[in-house]
């Protein structure tokens, strides 16, 4: 099964991101649920929901019946929690 989602995702869903410079990451899939993370320019967008529903959602269930949702997983980097850190460390005199 994992094969064919992401062969759905390849075909259908990918090229689409690609587009924009981003990519996504399935980080499981278990009882019909898809969940992923976004890449590139796609992370962190304002229009990520909107992109979950209208494309990642639709394009799986329309091609997979086992997939009952898909799920963002929404994370901040490292790299950005250390920028933030050093910046509130030389505002406040840390």
């Amino acid at each position: 099964m994992y094969e064919e989602l992401e062969k759905t995702l390849d075909t259908y869903v990918r090229p689409l991101l690609r587009t924009h410079g981003g990519d996504m990451q399935v980080v499981d899939f278990t009882d019909g649920v898809v969940k992923f993370k976004l890449h590139g320019h796609c992370a962190g967008c304002p229009a990520a929901d909107f992109t979950t529903e209208n494309l990642i959602q639709t394009e799986l269930m329309a091609h997979l019946p086992e997939v009952k949702r898909a799920v963002l997983i929404q994370e901040v980097s490292q790299s950005l929690l250390d920028e933030a850190r050093s910046i509130l460390k030389q505002r406040h005199g840390g």
